[in-house]
């Protein structure tokens, strides 16, 4: 199946993102992982151990929504239920990019809120779900963070990374850009010793999604 049109448009253009954000620092090693929906039923995620800047077609493995690796890369992520979780929530996405950016979850790490202060961090990522620390891989961590994206297409689980979705694999990578960005600012915007500033609540844009 990952060599269909689809399949192998995707594994490319995940492959990039993939080498973009280890250029960005926003995963280290063979942290993180990618992922994008084939169709109603099956959806692409990197295998376990791959990194994200090394990626080649066969890294990939194709999962049903049944979570049962129907083709490619046998052994997929470990985190494969996360975006399995985030799928069966949310119909309406595409993909989900889970990485580990290092401001977010910091600020996320000691319970401050990462605030919009711009209008691309008010655009892109219009809200921002926290979930606790649960272990890399349990049901805990994909159920809290599936019940977050319900809300949220940005959510951030504390001392580990966040999990964005969008309904395409560019728009979605914006949005975790600009969640990154948006704890850079509020960090700063700390260390000038201002902690209310946000974007002006009038002018938030819609909710991505209903």
């Amino acid at each position: 199946m990952l060599h269909t049109h689809e399949g192998a448009a995707a594994a490319l253009e995940l492959s990039e993102i993939g080498a973009d954000v280890v250029r960005r620092g926003l995963v280290l090693a063979s942290g993180g992982n990618l992922s994008a929906r084939l169709d109603e039923e099956h959806f692409i995620v990197t295998g376990s151990g791959t990194w994200l800047d090394r990626l080649r077609p066969g890294d990939f493995s194709v999962i049903n929504l049944a979570g049962t690796v129907v083709s490619g890369n046998p052994s997929p992520s470990s985190e494969w239920k996360l975006h399995q979780r985030a799928y069966l929530a949310r119909p309406d996405i595409t993909t989900v990019l889970h990485l580990h950016p290092h401001h977010a979850v910091l600020l996320a790490s000691l319970g401050i809120e990462i605030r919009l202060l711009t209008l691309d961090h008010a655009f892109y990522v219009g809200s921002i779900g926290v979930t606790p620390f649960y272990p890399n891989g349990s049901d805990e961590l994909a159920d809290t963070a599936a019940a977050q994206l319900v809300e949220h297409d940005c959510v951030v689980m504390q001392h580990h990374g966040c999990t964005v979705v969008g309904d395409s694999i560019e728009m979605t990578y914006r949005r975790a850009l600009n969640l990154e960005d948006a704890a850079k600012a509020t960090a700063f915007a700390r260390q000038l010793g201002d902690t209310e500033t946000r974007f002006p609540a009038e002018h938030m844009p819609g909710l991505h999604h209903a």
